[in-house]
């Protein structure tokens, strides 16, 4: 299945420079099958120029390209299209912060962020489980955190604050804020509810 808009990325990603690309998107070119390695979650993805074809060899994998494709494949075509060789700046920012950013305030496009609050309220080995193998590392922000890498430049901090008999659990989304150099804000939208649909996935 194509997405929409899928068909342009393809062709623009056709049109770039692969030696600029790899060090744009810290990705590798393999120029005798025309195919770029990108590491996503922690995953090997291929995206093949001849085929148009996009593929892992995990079921990880799996889930991210085809069980999550609406979310994923015109995410990482859009971030190999996109990416600058830009460092990142370590200041995390919320998604409604970010200059169109109030697109995650509205409607459908709210973040499922209660469904990780309650899915690891209390339960921070699991959080921390599941993390890494989305490929990512504990962090030291509220009760749990981890840091995930849905694409090599565009890191993205989850946070958990565990329930109590006042309170209920609550958790937050962070970027780091070179990410609009990387994304446009509704691509930046997709990876963050990539990143959540990922991290509640159930095997």
């Amino acid at each position: 299945m194509t997405w929409p808009g899928e068909e342009q990325a393809w062709d623009l990603l056709l049109e770039l420079d692969p030696d600029e690309l790899q060090r744009n998107a810290n990705v590798m070119y393999d120029e005798e099958l025309s195919t770029y390695g990108l590491i996503c979650f922690g995953q090997n993805i291929k995206v093949s120029l001849l085929d148009r074809n996009i593929s892992g060899t995990s079921d990880t994998a799996d889930t991210l390209i085809n069980g999550l494709g609406d979310y994923s494949r015109l995410s990482i075509l859009n971030y190999m299209v996109n990416v600058k060789n830009v460092p990142l700046s370590e200041q995390l920012v919320r998604p409604t912060d970010l200059s169109g950013g109030d697109l995650f305030a509205r409607g459908t496009h709210i973040l499922p962020m209660d469904k990780i609050a309650d899915l690891f309220n209390n339960d921070k080995d699991a959080f921390i489980k599941k993390g890494q193998e989305l490929g990512g590392a504990q962090t030291e922000y509220g009760d749990m955190s981890l840091r995930l890498f849905p694409f090599p430049r565009v890191p993205i901090v989850l946070i958990v604050w565990s329930g109590d008999d006042e309170f209920p659990p609550r958790s937050s989304l962070l970027f780091d804020s070179s990410c609009t150099f990387h994304m446009p804000i509704d691509i930046l939208w997709s990876t963050a509810m990539l990143t959540v649909k990922m991290m509640i996935h159930q095997d």
